[in-house]
């Protein structure tokens, strides 16, 4: 296994307290040779956290802390491991400008970084944090006006973001193209999407651009599946697609967790944003 390239920290508001370096020390046990923070960078500063505990992203006074310390460790560690530093950043239909602001701010530091979609804007003008909670979910569900309505906007919004404009250090990889099947078991998909799902993959294949391959939905109690699941990784991998794999992992234990469910795949490192 290449390394784990969707890795949070102890700077993201929803996760575990675990330091940056119990992070660095798992992925060395576990044999991986590179590994990439993917903090989830601050929101646009004039958009409201629709999450109910408002936190969804890190704290935006802590972003120079964040790189700093990942910069240390690159340091301390670069015998034994590769470590990436970048940011997990939302893509918000209509904040744009702001997204692209914050990159070509922080973009020089980067070494990685994942483009993904989480918040959704309802026809009632009010947005949703779409992988919240199942409680969430479902009052989503309903102000879009069913479930179908929903999983279409998402794919929109997916659609928006590969297409999108934000400069130079726009991420490359697109996140978990299926976190809107997050709670599948409680609420079942609505149809096959198939449509919109390959037409996703093939923006990604025309743009150049790569693959989350996050194993995070295998140990979601109401998804149980990679995001994507195997056919829609099985499809991208004939496609050419760069797969590039991660766990999403808010604690340092969750470093590789699910990993060997994809080994039958040629999965790759990514590019190196300032390459």
């Amino acid at each position: 296994m290449p390394g784990d390239f969707h890795v949070h920290t102890q700077y993201c508001q929803h996760g575990a307290d675990d330091k940056m370096e119990a992070y660095v020390l798992k992925a060395i046990e576990k044999g991986l040779t590179h590994l990439s923070f993917t903090e989830h960078a601050p929101l646009p500063e004039s958009f409201t956290d629709p999450a109910p505990h408002r936190d969804s992203t890190m704290d935006r006074n802590k972003v120079e802390a964040y790189v700093m310390e990942g910069k240390a460790l690159q340091k301390q560690y670069k015998n034994d491991l590769q470590i990436n530093i970048g940011f997990e950043v939302d893509y918000i239909k209509g904040y744009e400008q702001e997204t692209q602001t914050f990159l070509d701010t922080y973009g020089p530091e980067m070494d990685d970084g994942i483009l993904s979609v989480h918040m959704l804007q309802a026809p009632d003008k009010s947005f949703f944090c779409i992988d919240y909670s199942e409680d969430e979910f479902g009052r989503a569900a309903d102000v879009f006006g069913g479930l179908l309505p929903l999983y279409k906007a998402y794919y929109d919004n997916l659609q928006s973001s590969i297409e999108a404009d934000l400069g130079h250090f726009k991420p490359r990889r697109i996140g978990h193209i299926t976190l809107i099947q997050k709670f599948q078991l409680a609420y079942q998909k609505p149809a096959s999407l198939s449509e919109e799902q390959t037409h996703i993959l093939e923006l990604i294949k025309r743009k150049g651009y790569e693959l989350d391959v996050n194993t995070a939905g295998l140990y979601k109690p109401l998804c149980k599946e990679i995001y994507p699941p195997v056919e829609l990784i099985a499809y991208a991998a004939k496609m050419g697609i760069p797969l590039v794999p991660g766990s999403d992992s808010h604690a340092a234990g969750g470093i590789g967790k699910g990993f060997e469910y994809l080994s039958d795949y040629s999965l790759q490192i990514p590019q190196r944003l300032n390459s």
